[in-house]
């Protein structure tokens, strides 16, 4: 018989064996808001100013003044929570307008709040869909993409990553499965590499298959396209997409909370069986009222859209000329490629001894030899941030035998 003992030596055997494959994740301490510069708290209690080059807050509106006010706002008027989930006693005005907000915002007819992005994948698939259809997704699709269509029994088709042959293929072959409705699903933006979704080329392929399309827009919603509306803006798509999940934790002020927006009955629906809308609590008021003033400033300017292209194409083009590899692309996800779990480990750990704060990725969060650095940039960075990042990595790069 086992015991639990028994269980906590093999958790630890387990653990160990994660760190002597140089692929334990460590967490690192800010005590400071969230910004292009944080301060860093080690475990021996020192702590140091650090470049901040790994976090979603691509429009730096994390800590900006007016985001700020506008959640000390609905804190003061709607409280701090909720206690409930919304079909019960959970739904404010706020709610309300945040949706309506953000259906004008992604060209689409209603949206549905959830606690975290996660969960809106997570509750999308199994409402919608049954045994009858089928699920066609990307290859390189976001876990929480993955975990939903497993909650579902719809049939599963994987198309390899960004290839719309295989995408028609897979199609063609739940057509003569006998779907009932087809979905394809894919990241508009796919977070370790940087590709933009051919969003264009597969409303296209769903049209002439008969399919509905939906993208998951985590890490666009806010910068990409003329007036930061999405891919499928940047794509020429806009309007045109079935359905949108996305997050309020990234580019949309780097809180918390997720969305689906899609057609008036899609959310409906989702209302009445997603269960993580069901039985999650509902996103707390003063992330709801900040958001709100997220799109104000959005729909009032693209100022700070088009500061994070400029800042995207500057480090974009110093990086690859200090001799770095990186992945090819126009978003602000910048892969600098070292393809050794360990070696990426230790090249972020020198960075953050120059004062860069970046983190490694390796499998199983990518592929086993993809290993990389995943830098990230903001509009708040200045030039000179990022002249010092390059001129860090250069001399990590030479100093760990990664550049010549």
């Amino acid at each position: 018989m086992t015991t639990s003992e028994d269980f906590t030596a093999h958790l630890r055997q387990e653990l160990q064996g994660i760190r002597d494959a140089g692929l334990y994740k460590a967490e690192r301490i800010i005590t400071t808001p969230q910004g292009a510069h944080v301060r860093t708290l080690a475990a021996d209690g020192t702590s140091r100013d650090v470049l901040n080059l790994c976090a979603n807050n691509y429009l730096g509106l994390s800590s900006h003044p007016q985001v700020v006010q506008a959640a000390h706002d609905a804190l003061r008027t709607h409280g701090y929570g909720l206690s409930s989930v919304r079909f019960i006693c959970g739904t404010q005005d706020l709610h309300k307008t945040l949706e309506a907000r953000l259906s004008r915002f992604l060209g689409t007819e209603d949206t549905i709040l959830y606690a975290a992005a996660f969960d809106a994948n997570g509750g999308l698939f199994e409402p919608l869909l049954g045994e009858q259809d089928a699920i066609i997704s990307d290859a390189l699709n976001h876990a929480s993409i993955i975990d939903g269509i497993r909650l579902c029994k719809a049939k599963r088709y994987r198309y390899e990553h960004n290839d719309m042959a295989d995408l028609e293929r897979c199609l063609e072959q739940a057509a003569a499965d006998g779907a009932r409705f087809k979905l394809v699903f894919t990241d508009g933006v796919f977070s370790m590499d940087g590709t933009v979704a051919q969003l264009d080329v597969m409303r296209a392929v769903c049209d002439r298959h008969g399919a509905l399309l939906g993208v998951d827009e985590c890490h666009a919603s806010g910068f990409m396209g003329a007036t930061g509306r999405g891919t499928h803006e940047h794509r020429g798509v806009f309007g045109k997409i079935d359905i949108i999940t996305g997050t309020l934790g990234k580019a949309l002020g780097g809180a918390s909370g997720g969305f689906t927006s899609a057609r008036r009955e899609v959310v409906e629906l989702l209302r009445q069986r997603s269960r993580p809308y069901l039985f999650s609590n509902t996103v707390a008021p003063s992330i709801v009222g900040a958001s709100i003033a997220v799109l104000d400033l959005l729909e009032g300017s693209t100022a700070l859209r088009d500061r994070l292209l400029q800042n995207t194409a500057y480090f974009r083009a110093a990086i690859a000329a200090a001799g770095f590899a990186i992945k090819p692309g126009e978003h602000p996800i910048v892969p600098i490629m070292v393809h050794d779990a360990q070696r990426a480990q230790q090249l972020a750990a020198r960075l953050l001894e120059l004062d860069v704060y970046v983190v490694g990725f390796f499998f199983p969060v990518v592929p086993k030899g993809q290993a990389r650095i995943r830098v990230q940039i903001s509009a708040v960075h200045e030039r000179s941030d990022l002249e010092r990042a390059v001129a860090a990595f250069a001399q990590a790069g030479r100093e760990l035998g990664i550049l010549a």
